[in-house]
């Protein structure tokens, strides 16, 4: 029975004729080698030997992605856009099929994790119709593993049609059938997130849990026992928050006395009940934007000849420049993990774990789920969460826009579950899912596991909201966390060397860390307390509206009850408006995002012409 605009029927016949669209003679099944050696003709090389492309497309089309079907994957908040996209679908979905029996197609098959239990085999249909558009199936096809005999599926099948108009831009998923349908666009970003979404929902359907999250093996030593302990650790964070920075980031430990990070994940895992996590990826899709006195094993896999680039500076020379964003501020690349390597003592150490799965708990000293935001107020710069506050993290996946992201909602919080924007269905279950499985390990290895989340944004900003126009302006920046000093948080959290008191958000948040003073990050010394009982008010509701939002798409009872008492505990005692005090400052670098603006702090705003500058001289002045 269809459900509004959505028609399963039509979704269930399309499957069915999709199957006998795969046999054709249009569509090629090359080897990797054959693939690579047709992608790399339109290649431009770089001095570094690695090669490099350009996208007319370079961000995911978030806003115009819908799923398809029965109203268990369906969006639970479609935009009239999506709607829309939804109404047309069957049309769209007729045309596909006949795409498929006549443009040219290269087929790339590849299979996703490493482990005995669930591989999903991942078949690729690209259109090249445009040559250009082999490197779609190379680069995605780097990303993942060759399919091996002995593992066993599912099987998913994603359609790329780039050359498809743009006024029909589109991605249409079908979950229930595994497949994925990308039209109009050439962004490499669409291939792997639509294989892996797929993946997230078959294997949250089998008891296990998709996560946006970034995995590694930490060793550290103990503060009070002196003992080298090992950790798995889970990395959540939205886009620009810092994920992978952080995933590779060597935190600053002391390789001499055994301590260390290895990086297993980037992107998405699959969470297990015994807190062993399965890797998805054998190369990792990443931003370019790396420093390389701050991301120095990313910028060295980056720079290897083996890296896949796109849309990024390369001089007339073929010599890159990965800050330089003025062709837009989405540049990316498909790295080799085992590239991932840092300086010490004169020579390159790999930094790549030994497997891209991380271990059951039991075969580990602890098990830490880390959750990354990114505020600029009043947020501490590290909280330490009991286990029901770590659930209330997952839950409120929070973080907020920024003059750089989208400049008309700076300073908005923007909250997504998990901080996972790929989740197919209602996203309470998604919580309810969480919470067991990690209830139930701090149950089973009491004082193993544990809940941190950090803030990589900083202090003291001020944004004030015009009346009427709803315009925004920046009063005054934040005073930014130093990297350094994340580092060393990070780094006290995992030795137990920080310093914990419970603050006005009733959580334990960090008032001490090693070799670092953090009196002058006070929210105290940025605001006044009734600012400061504005913001935390702000906070309150938003949680709250969020919470209730989640709970009419299947959130438990317990969990929203758990919601609403911490939340009581931080209720603001004023709710009076912000206003902002310090004068204007100038605006704050632009950081780069995905779905933005192509805007860049290396562009130069326009000057008017001085008259007579560039004009010859009067005959009586030479």
């Amino acid at each position: 029975m269809a459900s509004g605009p959505y028609d399963p029927d039509v979704y269930r016949r399309f499957a069915e004729n999709l199957r006998g669209c795969l046999a054709g003679r249009n569509i090629e099944h090359l080897s990797m080698r054959a693939l690579e050696r047709r992608a790399l003709r339109t290649a431009r090389r770089t001095a570094n030997g690695s090669s490099v492309w350009y996208s007319g497309i370079s961000s995911r089309m978030a806003a115009r992605t819908v799923y398809l079907g029965g109203p268990g994957v369906v969006l639970p908040r479609p935009t009239d856009v999506q709607l829309d996209i939804v109404r047309k679908a069957p049309e769209q979905l007729h045309k596909v099929l006949q795409l498929m029996r006549t443009l040219p197609f290269v087929h790339a098959r590849r299979q996703m994790g490493d482990n005995s239990e669930f591989n999903p085999i991942c078949n690729l249909y690209v259109s090249v119709s445009d040559p250009k558009n082999y490197r779609l199936a190379y680069m995605w096809a780097k990303t993942m593993n060759e399919v091996r005999s002995r593992r066993p599926g599912p099987e998913f099948t994603m359609i790329h049609i780039p050359e498809e108009h743009r006024l029909r831009m589109q991605v249409l998923t079908l979950p229930e059938h595994d497949i994925n349908i990308a039209l109009a666009t050439d962004y490499t970003g669409e291939c792997k997130k639509g294989f892996l979404r797929q993946g997230m929902f078959r294997a949250d359907e089998r008891g296990n849990l998709g996560l946006h999250a970034g995995t590694k093996v930490v060793r550290a030593r103990d503060a009070r026992t002196g003992k080298v302990k090992t950790y798995g650790v889970f990395l959540f964070g939205l886009t620009a928050t810092g994920k992978s920075t952080w995933s590779c980031h060597q935190l600053g430990l002391d390789p001499e006395q055994g301590e260390g990070t290895w990086v297993a994940q980037d992107d998405i895992v699959f969470l297990k009940r015994d807190g062993s996590a399965f890797g998805t990826e054998q190369g990792f899709y990443v931003k370019t934007d790396v420093d390389p006195t701050l991301q120095e094993a990313m910028h060295h896999a980056l720079s290897h000849r083996s890296a896949l680039l796109e849309n990024l500076m390369v001089d007339a020379r073929g010599k890159i420049d990965f800050l330089d964003e003025r062709l837009g501020e989405n540049g990316r690349g498909v790295l080799d993990r085992r590239r991932l390597k840092v300086r010490r003592g004169g020579r390159l150490v790999s930094i790549c774990a030994d497997s891209i799965d991380l271990p059951p708990l039991e075969e580990l000293d602890g098990l830490v789920f880390a959750f990354i935001t990114r505020r600029n107020t009043v947020y501490p710069f590290a909280h330490r969460l009991t286990p029901e506050q770590g659930v209330l993290a997952y839950l409120w996946g929070e973080s907020s826009h920024s003059f750089a992201t989208v400049p008309e909602k700076a300073g908005e919080s923007v909250r997504i579950v998990g901080m996972d924007d790929f989740i197919i269905g209602g996203q309470g279950r998604k919580v309810n899912a969480f919470h067991d499985i990690v209830m139930d390990l701090c149950a089973r290895h009491p004082g193993k596991v544990h809940f941190f989340q950090y803030n990589t944004g900083g202090v003291g900003e001020i944004i004030e909201t015009g009346h009427g126009s709803g315009s925004r302006r920046l009063v005054r920046k934040a005073t930014r966390v130093p990297l350094d000093l994340m580092a060393a948080l990070q780094r006290g959290d995992l030795r137990g060397s920080n310093e914990y008191r419970v603050g006005a958000l009733g959580m334990e948040e960090v008032v001490g860390c090693e070799s670092w003073n953090l009196s002058p990050y006070a929210p105290e010394i940025f605001y006044s307390k009734e600012q400061i009982a504005g913001y935390l008010a702000e906070l309150v509701d938003g949680r709250r509206k969020h919470t209730e939002a989640i709970a009419e798409q299947g959130l438990h009872k317990n969990i929203r009850d758990l919601a609403h008492r911490e939340l009581d505990k931080i209720e603001g005692t004023g709710r009076r408006k912000v206003e902002p005090w310090a004068a204007p400052e100038a605006a704050p670098e632009r950081e780069a995002a995905e779905d933005r603006a192509p805007l860049s702090r290396w562009i130069s705003p326009w000057e008017p012409r001085r008259p007579g500058r560039f004009s010859p001289s009067p005959l009586s002045r030479r």
